[in-house]
This record gives C-alpha cells, sequence and structure tokens, in this order.
C-alpha cells in the first residue's frame, strides 16, 4: 500500500467540522472514506445531507464512496487516518491538545501495522514527534517509523469562503520519513487542482502553519493601533489606508475584532513553544494584546460618543448587527463581539443581536442579551455593524437609521458604509 496509490486505500477521516467535511467530500471522489465525529448530533445530519455550517450543498453529497460512522471503532479498517480536529486554547491562553489527544486515543485502539496517521490541525512546532506520535506508540504499542507512520498537512481552509476552497489553496506535505512523505503527497496531489508542496519534515510543515495566521494577526494588529491614532487625529482609517493602497508594494489589511480559530488563537501556539525553549516573543504577544483588547475598546469609544451626543439615559437600547467570528459564516468559536457586549452589559445597556447566519441552538449563555428576527422602527439608541455579512452590505444606510430613535449613534465597524454616513468607523 505504501508503495503506490494503486493498492486498495480506505481513508478515516477524524473531525467533520470546516475542516473535515470538504476534505472527506474531496477524497471521496477516488477512495473509500469513513468519516467519524463524536458529534452524533452531526452524524445524524450528515447523513440526512445536511451541513449546519452551510458550508457544503446538499447537492455535493452525492457520494456512494463516504460513510458517516458515530463509532470510531468501524475505522479499523482504514490504512490511512486523517485527523482534523480543533486546536483551541485555554483560557490562560496555552494551548489546548485535549481534542487531539482524544483522536489519538481512539486510533490507537485501531491502528495496525503499515498505517499512516496524517495530521491537519494546528499544533506549534514539535508537537507531532514530540507528543502525539509517542502517544499513539505507547498505547498501540506499535513503534513509530517502523510499524506506523505520521505525516502533516496543515489545513487552509478559509470559512465562509467559497472561492478559495480545499482543491484551489496550494497545500503542504510532510512525512516521518521519505516514503511516508511521498504517501501523503500523492494522497493529495488526487484532491488539490493547485497542487502541493513538499517540505523536509514534519516541524517544518507545523511551522510554516503556525507563521500564516501569526503574520495575519500582527498586520492587523498594526491597522488597529494605526486605526486608534487616527481617531484620536480626527481622520478616516479607511481613507488612509486607500490612499496608502495606491503605492505597488504596500500591503493592506483593515482593522477589526480578531477572534475565530485560527487567527486568534495559533500565534499562542507559536509562542507558547518559543517560551519552552527560552524566547519570550514580543512583538507576537504585543500584537495578540492589541487585537484582544478591540473589542473593549469599541465599547469604550461607544461610551463616550454617546455620552457625547447626550444619550446618557438608564434605558439605553443597542443593536448589534453581527455577532460570528467574520462574514458570511455561521461559526461563533472565539468571536470577540461578545467583547463588546460584555463591556456593555456592565453599563446595564440593553442588547439586541442580529444575525441571521448563527445557529441560535450553539449559543450557550444569553440571559442577559438575545437575538432578534424582526428589527424594529425607531428603537435604538445606537447601531454597532460588527460583522461585513453580505446580507448587511445589501441594507441601505436609509433602513439601517429608520431603526433608530431620532438622537442616535450608528458605528460601523467594517467600514460599510461611506464615513459621511455614520457617526463612528474604524
Amino acid at each position: 500500500m505504501r508503495n503506490n496509490l494503486k493498492d486498495k486505500i480506505i481513508i478515516g477521516i477524524i473531525g467533520l467540522g470546516y475542516v473535515g467535511l470538504p476534505l472527506s467530500l474531496a477524497f471521496g471522489k477516488y477512495f473509500r472514506v469513513l468519516c467519524y465525529d463524536q458529534n452524533k448530533k452531526r452524524i445524524d445530519e450528515l447523513n440526512k445531507n445536511f451541513d449546519r455550517n452551510n458550508q457544503i450543498l446538499k447537492k455535493r453529497f452525492s457520494n456512494n464512496n463516504l460513510i458517516f460512522l458515530k463509532d470510531y471503532r468501524l475505522l479499523k479498517e482504514c490504512n490511512i487516518f486523517i485527523v482534523t480536529v480543533p486546536t483551541p486554547i485555554f483560557k490562560n491562553k496555552k494551548p489546548n491538545l485535549s481534542y487531539l489527544i482524544n483522536a489519538c486515543k481512539k486510533i490507537s485502539h485501531i491502528l495496525k501495522k503499515n498505517d499512516t496517521v496524517i495530521f491537519e490541525s494546528t499544533v506549534f512546532p514539535g508537537a507531532v514527534n514530540e507528543i502525539l506520535a509517542p502517544l499513539i506508540q505507547r498505547l498501540s504499542k506499535l513503534i513509530y517509523n517502523k510499524d506506523f507512520f505520521c505525516g502533516y498537512s496543515p489545513e487552509r481552509i478559509n470559512p465562509g469562503d467559497r472561492k478559495h476552497d480545499l482543491t484551489k489553496i496550494k497545500k503542504i506535505t510532510s512525512g516521518s520519513n521519505k516514503k511516508t512523505l511521498d504517501l501523503v503527497d500523492s494522497l493529495y496531489k488526487k484532491i488539490i487542482i493547485a497542487g502541493t508542496h513538499k517540505v523536509s519534515n514534519i516541524r517544518v510543515a507545523e511551522a510554516a502553519k503556525v507563521i500564516e495566521n501569526t503574520q495575519r494577526d500582527l498586520n492587523i494588529a498594526l491597522v488597529n493601533e494605526l486605526s486608534k491614532i487616527f481617531n484620536l487625529l480626527n481622520i478616516n482609517t479607511k481613507e488612509v489606508l486607500e490612499a496608502a493602497s495606491t503605492k505597488w508594494n504596500f500591503i493592506k489589511f483593515n482593522p477589526g475584532l480578531v477572534g475565530g480559530h485560527c487567527i486568534g488563537v495559533d500565534p499562542y501556539y507559536l509562542t507558547h513553544k518559543a517560551k519552552s525553549v527560552g524566547y519570550k516573543p514580543k512583538v507576537i504577544l504585543s500584537g495578540r494584546h492589541i487585537n484582544d483588547s478591540m473589542g473593549f475598546y469599541v465599547a469604550n469609544n461607544l461610551q463616550k460618543s454617546l455620552k457625547n451626543k447626550g444619550i446618557s439615559n438608564k434605558k439605553i437600547n443597542i443593536l448589534i448587527m453581527g455577532y460570528t467570528f467574520k462574514e458570511n459564516c455561521s461559526d461563533i468559536r472565539n468571536t470577540r463581539v461578545i467583547d463588546i457586549i460584555s463591556k456593555l452589559l456592565k453599563k446595564n445597556m440593553k442588547i439586541e443581536i442580529y444575525d441571521p447566519h448563527v445557529i441560535r441552538e450553539d449559543i450557550k449563555d444569553i440571559q442577559k442579551y438575545k437575538f432578534v428576527n424582526i428589527l424594529k422602527k425607531r428603537n435604538y439608541d445606537a447601531v454597532i455593524i460588527a460583522v461585513a455579512h453580505n446580507i448587511f452590505k445589501k441594507i441601505p444606510i436609509k433602513k439601517i437609521k429608520s431603526l433608530c430613535k431620532k438622537n442616535h449613534l450608528i458605528y460601523d465597524l467594517k467600514s460599510i458604509y461611506p464615513k459621511e454616513r455614520v457617526d463612528i468607523s474604524l
């Protein structure tokens, strides 16, 4: 099986979220694929060709090679295992590898000689060789790089983006030895139209993945800090960025909230590893501090502006448009909109959220604020446009203003509307 792809390959995919599901569908065109997720409701929905993330359309499920399973033990006939589980952080900002460790434990119970385990989850450099492979070896009693092998091919999925889907993004491939690298690369070449990029070892691939989002995080942190400065100088940040972008080598990033399970999380994996070898990463952590504080900055700025406009009664009604961590997706993991909400709630403001993309049952604790489907006219003292959903961009500013009381404030975090039509923008 390890010498070429003509031999019988059965792929087992563990984790069927934004990464695992499209991967399953892509591989299912060429191989038999057994798909497992510990969320049994998710499996029931996928068996009915329904993706609650609204990432995969129903017609794309017509693939007889796919089987969605609730019992991981049924993956025992697989010889390729691909792990696509989340890698979040704890409250103290340290990496939470519990999902990965749990997946490795499951794999170790069904792993056979000559099987290959490929990880796609974001980790710090060294995680596969120092933590995950040794764990599988200890539990399975199989010897790493003799009886079983590992690869790492980091995911590059962009939730909500149907233009740059899985097959159109170049894939980094790596393996625990030369034969495994060739196998991993050959597998992904079957499904990735954009091609693959081999690297010499797993640590390089792990490092490449974690700096992709770290770089974006730092660039966004820079423009967030610039927006704070320009706000104090009464200069419109969007106009400044558009002007600066006329230079050929200027890289444009926009200010805003930085949440989700990638950009707002991955840098902490790298800083954790850096600290473990005695280096304190000042620039990366500084950028994280700026981005983590943006929600509170927005809330403070709103309060100050409300006061300046004479809106200071005890029952201030706030409408927040957008709750997901980014535009055009339903993912609410690590959304930083919650920072704005928590700050305003402490000031006893009444908060309503409007976001048609959100799946309500995914919201666990909303006793102090509510989601609304219908927007009442002349009801709000302030509207915060927090997420640039396409459906929001289609709403005329005149309609937004009709929702507000006579004396009101519109805070456009995403610069959807012309600066002269809103009160504040980042």
